[in-house]
């Protein structure tokens, strides 16, 4: 008896996002481009402003120089549960964190949470693509002029962006769809670059990497303790919120905060 019940425990996890996946296959309420590939935005060769001067500027965010950067595309949207839903199926991948929690009714068009960097990274492989570098997610969120915020240099209001909620975590009342917030877009066309979620992407961290990265395509340190994230939260304050923060976690961290998009060479 004692054993049948271990084999029960074991296998909730899996049975349950078989379920999940089964009734969001089924919804009619999730638009299907959910579901499927999230559309990529190319971002075209050249320069752009990276990191930030000045006695404002935290010491890991400056100096100010000019990467270049091939061209690449990038996710337009944050990736959902409902994507997600569908790798882990497939993948054999374990669940997120918190996602027991999930009903694809209503949170199909959410990013996804509770994803450490291997799973983010799994994802994206999964997909044929890969985490953008912290130099083209800077780019795609930030544009060519320097902005402090992928909308412009105006102060984030929640007409722009989600954020500053609290701590308390739930799918419903803290996150916003990943297709949210039109005015909050990125010069590139890209939503949900300022809030929601931060996002992981592929470096290494390092405090002072700005002052000896190399002047074409930058990958980040070889490696580290930490992985970078970008963007800001739905828990955070306006000052985390600007195009060139910079964020770290150990790679083996799922939180409530923490999603991720892909890009692609």
């Amino acid at each position: 008896m004692a054993f049948l019940s271990i084999l029960v425990l074991l296998a909730t996890p899996a049975l349950q996002s078989e379920a999940q996946l089964d009734r969001l296959r089924k919804s009619k309420t999730i638009d299907a481009s959910m579901v499927g590939d999230s559309p990529m935005v190319t971002i075209p060769e050249g320069e752009f402003i990276m990191g930030v001067d000045g006695t404002q500027a935290l010491e890991d965010e400056r100096p100010s120089h000019r990467p270049w950067l091939d061209a690449f595309t990038i996710d337009a949207h944050e990736v959902t549960t409902a994507q997600y839903s569908a790798f882990i199926m497939a993948a054999g991948r374990p669940a997120p964190w918190q996602w027991e929690t999930v009903d694809f009714s209503r949170h199909g068009d959410r990013p996804v949470i509770g994803v450490d960097w291997s799973d983010a990274d799994a994802y994206c492989r999964w997909k044929g693509r890969r985490l953008p570098t912290e130099a083209e997610w800077e780019k795609a969120a930030r544009g060519t002029d320097g902005r402090l915020y992928p909308w412009g240099n105006q102060v984030p209001t929640k007409e722009f962006a989600n954020f500053a909620l609290g701590a308390r975590f739930s799918y419903s009342q803290v996150l916003m769809p990943v297709r949210a917030y039109e005015q909050g877009k990125s010069p590139f066309g890209l939503f949900q670059m300022a809030g929601n979620v931060y996002e992981w992407v592929q470096d290494w961290y390092a405090a002072n990497y700005y002052e000896v990265s190399p002047a074409r395509n930058p990958q980040g340190p070889d490696q580290g303790q930490f992985k970078v994230l970008r963007g800001g939260s739905w828990s955070d304050l306006p000052k985390y919120l600007l195009t060139y923060g910079r964020f770290k976690l150990p790679p083996e961290t799922r939180n409530s905060y923490t999603g991720f998009r892909c890009a692609r060479s």
